[in-house]
Parts: structure tokens; sequence; C-alpha cells
């Protein structure tokens, strides 16, 4: 299953709605003529017991009798979950980008934070203030969207709390991450963390941990690796970041980014005004966006 965010025109109202080969079906328009209470945005769908049960009666009414059934290609697409409570992020998860940025492998798994407001979705504008930063770099990422309230969850049962998994960029202000001591500010600039294309459930990826991961800046392929050389999967990291504190539905963890950022390339490779970006995970999705200053 696949689902996503959508709208008539770009300014309209977006709702929730699953991928059906060239189709969306509006879940809440399909799952009300199916009898079935379905909300609006991804992340309050996620919050409604036996959630997936309810999308596919929702599908399966709408397939059958076109309701609320509407081509994907007359939509604009938006990210697939917007205002999550949290969006926590997994630093140094890869050996290979630990050893190039300097850095001692982590024992554990070394978390910080985005905030909400740098949601961003496919096709967005990446933005900035080229005054206030100056080293603007990439960051691709496999992205975990929590589907169940998780607290003190054992690793065993992670992927139970799992709804999906989509693609993220960990866009990052380089000057400003290195200057703090810590790297909220530099990570946290609004629309700083595009995701998407789609929310996929984890029934459609064969092997979390064997997926392809790169990044592509004006068609020159940058990062290229695999989520097998993660050092924390996703099973250890839903229980520990249970440990620390509650995940809720339609919460976000990017789960770190393979070797081959900008900062470390020698010459540096940054982000600029009007380039290109795209970040892929096989299996689950390209999302590109556009690099703008403001």
């Amino acid at each position: 299953m696949r689902l996503g965010q959508f709208s008539a025109t770009a300014d309209g109202p977006a709702w929730c709605g699953a991928v059906v080969d060239d189709s969306v079906v509006n879940l809440s328009v399909a799952g009300e003529a199916a009898g079935v209470s379905l909300p609006e945005e991804t992340a309050a769908v996620l919050g409604q017991w036996n959630w997936e049960e309810k999308v596919s009666m929702a599908v399966e009414y709408a397939t059958e009798h076109g309701v609320g059934v509407e081509a994907r290609d007359d939509l604009v697409q938006h990210e697939p979950v917007s205002n999550p409570q949290k969006i926590v992020c997994v630093g140094l998860n890869y050996i290979d980008h630990a050893e190039e940025s300097g850095q001692d492998v982590p024992e554990e798994p070394m978390l910080f934070s985005k905030f909400p407001t740098c949601v961003n979705g496919p096709g967005g504008a990446i933005t900035w203030d080229p005054e206030y930063t100056e080293q603007v770099d990439y960051e691709a990422e496999l992205v975990l969207v929590v589907g169940r309230e998780a607290r003190d969850v054992d690793a065993d049962d992670a992927r139970d709390y799992i709804a999906g998994l989509t693609v993220g960029n960990d866009v990052s202000a380089r000057d400003l991450q290195l200057s703090d001591e810590q790297w909220v500010r530099g990570k946290s600039l609004d629309t700083f963390a595009p995701i998407g294309p789609e929310l996929v459930t984890l029934d459609e990826v064969d092997d979390p941990h064997d997926l392809d991961v790169w990044t592509e800046l004006d068609g020159e392929r940058l990062q290229d690796s695999s989520t097998s050389n993660l050092i924390f999967g996703i099973d250890e990291l839903v229980a520990f970041c249970s440990r620390a504190f509650t995940l809720e539905p339609g919460d976000l963890v990017f789960t770190g980014t393979p070797p081959g950022v900008g900062v470390f390339r020698d010459p540096k490779v940054l982000l600029n005004d009007g380039d290109e970006i795209t970040v892929g995970v096989e299996g689950v999705g390209e999302l590109t966006n556009v690099c703008r200053h403001r």
C-alpha cells in the first residue's frame, strides 16, 4: 500500500489518498461511502484504531464503485505526512559516513531533531537566505513513519509500530551545524526536511535493510550506498527511541545518511540557487526538490 497527500490545486486542502496504479483513492470520501470513518490527513488516519483494515475497505469500495477515485496526473502531490509531532534523526548511522566526517563510530544511536516546520514535499522548494547560511548540503535517507503509539517497545516487536517507509532529505546548513555545539539550528531551517513521495507499507518492501540509497545533484550521482550498511537498523532505532520518549502516529524517524555528502567531498559540493536535488531509496521512491535563495 502506498499512501500520500494530494489536493486538486496547489493551494487547496490536502487529503490522504491511496495510490492505485495511475489513480488515487480519496480515503475520506471513499471511506464515508463505504461506511468507514477516515480523517483527511495521513497522521490522523494512522491514529485510527485498525487503520490498515479501514483503508483497505475504503480502497476496495472505491475500486468497485468508482467513488473517490481521482486521476493522479490531475492532482498536486504534497508531503505524505504533514505536521508530525516529532522528527527524530539519527546521526552517523553508516560506518563510512562516520569515517568521512572524522567521527568515531557510535556505540549507540546518536539522536537529534528537526522541527516540524522543516517538512517539505515532492517538488517543493528548499529555500534559505544566503546571507544567513552559505553551506547548504544534502543527505539522502530512509525515513520511518510511526503508525502506533510506541513506548518501551522491544526490538522484536518494533515493526508492529511502523506504518511504513518514505524517502527523506536531511538538508543541513553545515556552517551553522558545525559552529554550534548541537545540531538543531543547522538542521531545522524551514523547508529542510523534504519527504515523499509516498508512505510505503512494509509489506511492499522485501527487506528494509537491503535497499539502495542514493543522491543525484543535477543528474550527477553523489551518494550511492545501501541500507545494508546501517549501523543500527529500523527495529533497534524504534526500540531505542521509545525507551526515551513516546513515539506517536505520524512521527518521522530519519535513519541516517551514507557517505558522499557535499561538505566532505574534495572539492566541496554544496547546494546553490537553481540546483535540482533528487534522493532515492530502492522500492520506496524518488524525491526531487529545487533549491531557491530567498
